[in-house]
């Protein structure tokens, strides 16, 4: 199942990457693969940052570091399990699978949210030592 959903996603990838080479070759006249992702990707990643920065702006100024770090953090799990189950298949040292992905994406979750439970007492502790020595 996995191996079928990731062909599927490298065969779609490929065939935009095709279309884009067709349209960058014939109607800009660049041959070279490298600034082709040169442009594509630093387009793609300039359009992800300026969607991106405004909602990390918001979170920042009203103190929701803890919302940030989870962002990135999950951002990192999902390459990271996908890199695992990736390279399980091409080193043939287990089955690519895509629930092992979500099992440890939420392993990841679960832990996260006990941490949220204990993050949360604490501080409710602290405000309400601040509110009683006031």
């Amino acid at each position: 199942m996995m191996s079928k959903i990731l062909r599927l996603l490298v065969e779609t990838i490929a065939l935009f990457h095709n279309y884009i080479a067709y349209l960058i070759t014939e109607k800009l006249g660049i041959a070279d693969d490298k600034i082709m992702h040169f442009v594509v990707l630093g387009i793609a990643g300039m359009i992800m940052f300026l969607c991106i920065k405004p909602i990390f702006d918001y979170l920042s100024k009203n103190n929701k570091v803890v919302t940030i770090t989870f962002i990135y953090v999950f951002t990192l799990m999902v390459v990271l399990t996908f890199a695992i189950e990736i390279g399980q298949r091409i080193t043939n040292t287990g089955a690519m699978e895509f629930k092992d992905i979500v099992a440890g994406l939420a392993g990841f979750l679960f832990l996260f949210i006990i941490y949220l439970i204990i993050y949360f007492i604490i501080k409710h502790i602290k405000e309400n030592k601040e509110n009683l020595n006031n």
